[in-house]
């Protein structure tokens, strides 16, 4: 079975695309997207990630009623599984879920769609260790604390393959990514897969604790996407180009006040902004244009393929997925 996944994620992002500078269509049937966003609520599924960050800014500089939406929920999730089954559900009318997640999802038949690249992780997302591991090759027969199903996941088992070793080589010890950093300096585990601002909480508290391997080793492998389910982007296209032009606008924002942004963000996900600087400088934020060079460039012709690759190299994803 193959899936046209990144042929969706480039249908509806131009389709977006269009709809913020001419008269917009649809990316199935044509259908003319509202200049003003549908009434009611929209419930969007967030976790406390940096790069979901620029909802928070949308959030709180009224951007989202500056864009037509009066009444934007976002719903905060401790881990994957939950924000995942609340998507499915119906409980959300959109979620923010890693690229991988994103192909699982349309693997599995859900209806849902991916309409922006949100984020691409570089150190942001990292593997980490104490004093006495020094490589990747050190992890054999270790204990290494990580998520299952998430982008620790991915990166763990990329980063094993990619050293001639499998998942088999360690002792997997499953839990949340918001306690994987926390085991590692109980000295629960020698080493832990997790992402910012977890990662700076670790080191900070522990100076022995480094990153061992990051996501940058592979940019794009750790991606963001925006999906939204496909009842709502047929009943409700205006407000999902709304909320993209809310995240294009505190985009913007934040770049041009990125100290003021990132205080925002750092307040929304429970940290203190001074400790997060090198967390922040480790994620890259996409906007609407830069959406648009990516549909043409290496994010759909070499990054999806990766992200394939990987999933199913961590058994995350059966079908193909082509772009």
């Amino acid at each position: 079975m193959t899936l046209n996944l990144a042929g969706q994620f480039r249908a509806l992002v131009m389709a977006v695309a269009v709809g913020l500078t001419a008269a917009p269509t649809a990316h199935a049937a044509d259908a003319a997207i509202p200049t003003t966003p549908e009434a009611g609520s929209f419930k969007i599924g967030i976790e406390p990630w940096l790069g979901y960050g620029q909802w928070h800014v949308a959030d709180a500089k009224g951007l989202f009623k500056t864009n037509g939406l009066s009444d934007v929920q976002i719903v905060n999730f401790a881990e994957d599984k939950d924000i995942n089954a609340a998507l499915a559900s119906g409980q959300l009318d959109a979620a923010n879920i890693a690229t991988h997640t994103a192909m699982g999802m349309v693997a599995a038949g859900l209806p849902v769609k991916i309409v922006l690249l949100l984020d691409v992780s570089m150190t942001a997302d990292a593997i980490v260790a104490g004093k006495d591991v020094t490589s990747i090759a050190d992890l054999k027969g270790k204990q290494v604390a990580f998520e299952e199903g998430t982008t620790s996941d991915i990166l763990l088992k990329y980063a094993l393959a990619k050293n001639g070793m499998s998942i088999d080589d360690v002792k997997a010890v499953p839990m949340p990514a918001s306690d994987a950093g926390g085991a590692l300096i109980a000295g629960q585990v020698p080493v832990a897969v997790t992402y910012e601002p977890y990662l700076t909480v670790a080191m900070a508290q522990n100076k022995d604790v480094k990153l061992l391997f990051t996501a940058g080793e592979d940019p794009g492998l750790i991606s963001d996407v925006l999906v939204v389910r496909d009842e709502v982007i047929k009943s409700r296209p205006g407000q999902v180009l709304a909320m993209i032009k809310s995240w294009d606008a505190a985009l913007k924002d934040y770049n041009a006040d990125t100290s003021g942004g990132r205080a925002i963000i750092a307040k929304a996900v429970g940290s203190d902004v001074k400790d997060l600087n090198t967390a922040f400088d480790g994620v890259r934020y996409y906007s609407l244009a830069e959406n648009k060079t990516a549909l043409t460039g290496d994010f759909t012709t070499k990054t999806f393929a990766d992200v394939e690759a990987a999933a199913k190299n961590a058994k995350l994803l059966q079908a193909d997925v082509t772009p």
